[in-house]
């Protein structure tokens, strides 16, 4: 859809939810902020699909191009802590979306691990930024060591990302699973990392059914189908993070703090599923955004 077009139907559905979400005053006290919040959530959103994934980026855009849509833009340091405060209620807004869309009721999920970059490991140790959220990890799909943080994906079958949380890059990533699952029943998949027995009598305990491709020491007494069936399914969520990674970079922190991090990340997953929404809406496939905008 053109540009203009994109960016109201953004607004509208962002402060639709935001009403009803937050009926009431989200400030008690002091100045009421040049811009609502609705309107700079979607500034954030529209920036992240256009390419712009700095703060100033963003600023500088729509100063540039949309001021006569948003006449009260403030300095660029401003916009940006009003966006970073707005950090829970996009978790929240993004919640409410994947209800709408029903991934938390789908009987099937897909769980992941992806690495996100920090900073090149050889300043790891003259870095300035973060303390100990930030550590030394190796992704095995890409067989690259980082140094930074390690996100934790879980979609639905249908590729709409139902959560997202971080951890520093050393922590096991099926530590990190449970917080995810929680919300969730039926069958999941995930990849070899996944295994560990105390984890899968874990899911089964509250009605999931987790199934992964085993080593090649490990006898594997499931009908060849199935396991080739849960394989090929489970490439969805790498081309869901893949997308994330080309449309947002969600691979690389740009922040100097956790707070900054915490909002930018909840952006880029409202982002996408804004991104899922306008497109289910439209009767097209939930997950594809070539034609998403137009000039």
């Amino acid at each position: 859809m053109p540009e203009e077009e994109f960016i109201i139907n953004v607004f509208c559905l962002i402060d639709d939810l935001f009403k009803k979400l937050f009926p009431t005053p989200l400030r008690t006290r002091g100045y009421e902020p040049k811009l609502s919040d609705s309107e700079v959530i979607t500034i954030e959103i529209v920036g992240e699909w256009l390419g712009y994934h700095k703060d100033k980026d963003i600023w500088k855009y729509f100063r540039r191009h949309w001021l006569h849509f948003f006449p009260n833009i403030p300095a660029r340091t401003k916009l940006a802590s009003q966006g970073a405060n707005l950090w829970a209620v996009k978790q929240k807004i993004t919640e409410r979306l994947v209800q709408i869309l029903g991934a938390d009721r789908d009987n099937v999920h897909l769980i992941d691990g992806f690495p996100i970059e920090v900073c090149k490991r050889v300043r790891a140790k003259r870095r300035k930024i973060f303390n100990d959220e930030v550590a030394y990890g190796y992704c095995a799909s890409k067989d690259k060591k980082f140094f930074g943080f390690q996100g934790h994906l879980l979609i639905s079958m249908t590729g709409i990302p139902v959560s997202l949380s971080l951890t520093p890059a050393n922590v096991d990533e099926r530590d990190a699973a449970y917080d995810l699952i929680e919300t969730i029943a039926g069958l999941l998949l995930g990849d070899k990392g996944y295994i560990k027995p105390i984890f899968k009598e874990d899911c089964e305990a509250v009605g999931i059914d987790l199934q992964t491709p085993l080593k090649k020491n490990m006898k594997d007494n499931r009908p060849k189908k199935f396991v080739k069936l849960i394989m090929r399914v489970r490439r969805r969520i790498e081309t869901v993070i893949g997308q994330l990674a080309h449309y947002f970079d969600i691979e690389h922190s740009g922040c100097r703090n956790m707070w900054r991090m915490t909002a930018r990340m909840a952006r880029k997953l409202l982002a996408y599923n804004v991104g899922v929404f306008l497109n289910v809406q439209a009767g097209k496939p939930a997950i594809q955004f070539e034609n998403l905008i137009t000039a």
